[in-house]
């Protein structure tokens, strides 16, 4: 049942994706506004919900296969065999084949070890290898019920003799992030068009960034972070930084030189930067993608108790942006109490590309991708995202004049929880029904995976997404 917007869990829901961050010198940000604002204030290239795509588009979703235990994320091996892989939140993958139909045994079964009682914790995705179909490597996270909660990043071979299955034995763990509350842990990853694995952490929880971890770059909490897991020495090593890393050698040792620096080079050392960090100033970066085709990175940022954003990283970016948070949630300050007061307030960081209240439109930002298959050539070039309370979806792409479009294309009645693509570029949803206070997510009724088509596409006989009427 979808929540009525206005409720308590508004304010709940949506610290699941986050908000906050201070300002930093950063030489490598790029669309830093700097300067004050007082009351609202207008960011010149911002959407919101009413604007018109610059071609006509109508949409439906179309379900794939339903039965899923709080389905959190889907995605595709792109290794030529047409499946998908579906992550159930309390730490179980399944494979819909090429025909639509749901195996019997699942691909990962890892309930044992994963914390999932509380709804922002669990197994949050799984990654494939760029070259999968050659090394059969895949990468998971999940929060770790022995580590408190713990984020893993863990390496997995497929089974030899089973490419249905994981190798459960080759566990090869990558990466740890510990938090000091059970929300805002963010969770997905995905390799870059570089080959660079990017993962998504939220700014470690409760609410409002009270650890100021937004701006913080001593920690890898409300960050983008960018690894290589293409490691020599699989021995001893987990994964290296990329020396392209924005803070890659800002804490390098140095020894002193009076005066011997220029000021340049001082803004560039960040003693207690942590060189695996790409971009900053995230709340909850729950959902983010790569458009296939142009390189360009697209992150939907969930917002605090008023504001949801998407934010934009051009693929010729060298990294370091900083998106705002905790001194901004969207185009507005943090706290918004600031701008209904009229308290002059810092305009901070690369303002994101869309927006939308709480008000009137959804709490819970879910992305998904730009579309770029062959099935439906009216869709390519939009980037496609919804609301977890909701149920609507909307379309995002500039219009002929470069302004950034956001219209509305459906409001349905599901609990969105996530996108995805298939090895085809067609776009996908999952829906989870589990709510805050559900701390059983097998009682709760099942989800399903959805497909995005035209709307003058619907295959004869398929079940559309129920659509909300009120």
């Amino acid at each position: 049942m979808k929540h009525p917007l206005g409720r308590v869990v508004s304010g709940i829901v949506s610290l699941m994706l986050g908000t906050a961050v201070l300002a930093q010198n950063n030489p490598t940000a790029v669309s830093q506004p700097g300067g004050q604002a007082s009351g609202v204030w207008q960011a010149p290239n911002t959407a919101h919900p009413g604007g018109k795509l610059p071609k006509d588009v109508k949409v439906q979703l179309v379900q794939v296969a339903g039965g899923f235990v709080d389905p959190i994320h889907i995605t595709s091996a792109n290794d030529g065999t047409g499946r998908l892989f579906v992550c159930e939140r309390p730490g179980v993958i399944r494979i819909i084949d090429k025909d639509g139909k749901v195996m019997d045994e699942p691909f990962y079964d890892n309930r044992a070890n994963t914390s999932f009682q509380f709804l922002e914790n669990g197994l949050y995705c799984v990654e494939f290898s760029p070259k999968f179909k050659e090394n059969g490597l895949l990468y998971i996270a999940y929060a770790d019920m022995w580590f408190n909660g713990a984020t893993f990043i863990v390496e997995y071979h497929v089974d030899p003799n089973d490419p249905n299955k994981v190798d459960m034995t080759s566990a090869r763990p990558i990466l740890r992030i510990d938090f000091p509350y059970c929300n805002h842990h963010g969770g997905k990853m995905k390799f870059g068009p570089d080959g660079y694995l990017y993962i998504g952490v939220g700014d470690g929880g409760w609410e409002g960034d009270v650890l100021d971890a937004g701006p913080d770059l001593s920690t890898l909490m409300g960050k983008m972070l960018r690894i290589d897991v293409n490691v020599k020495d699989r021995k001893n090593e987990r994964y290296t930084v990329p020396d392209s890393n924005p803070y890659a050698h800002a804490a390098d040792p140095q020894l002193m030189v009076l005066f011997g620096k220029s000021e340049k080079t001082f803004s560039e050392i960040k003693q207690k930067a942590k060189p695996e960090i790409w971009a900053y100033g995230i709340r909850n970066p729950w959902t983010f993608s790569f458009d296939r085709k142009t390189g360009d990175l697209w992150i939907a940022d969930v917002g605090q108790n008023t504001w949801e954003e998407i934010d934009f990283q051009p693929a010729n970016s060298k990294g370091g942006e900083n998106y705002g948070w905790n001194y901004m949630c969207g185009t507005h300050p943090f706290p918004i109490e600031k701008e209904k007061t009229g308290e002059k307030w810092p305009i901070v960081g690369v303002m994101p590309v869309a927006e939308y209240s709480h008000a009137t439109d959804g709490i819970c930002v879910i992305g998904s991708s730009v579309y770029r298959g062959k099935d439906f050539p009216d869709l390519d070039g939009i980037y496609f995202f919804g609301d977890w309370a909701s149920g609507r979806l909307w379309g995002l792409a500039k219009d002929d004049a470069g302004k950034y479009q956001m219209q509305e294309l459906l409001n349905t009645s599901l609990n969105l929880s996530s996108g995805g693509e298939d090895e085809d570029g067609n776009i996908y949803f999952t829906n989870a029904t589990s709510q805050y206070g559900t701390w059983n997510p097998f009682q709760s009724p099942k989800g399903a995976v959805w497909k995005l088509v035209s709307a003058d596409k619907v295959p004869q006989g398929a079940k559309t997404a129920p659509l909300d009427n009120k």
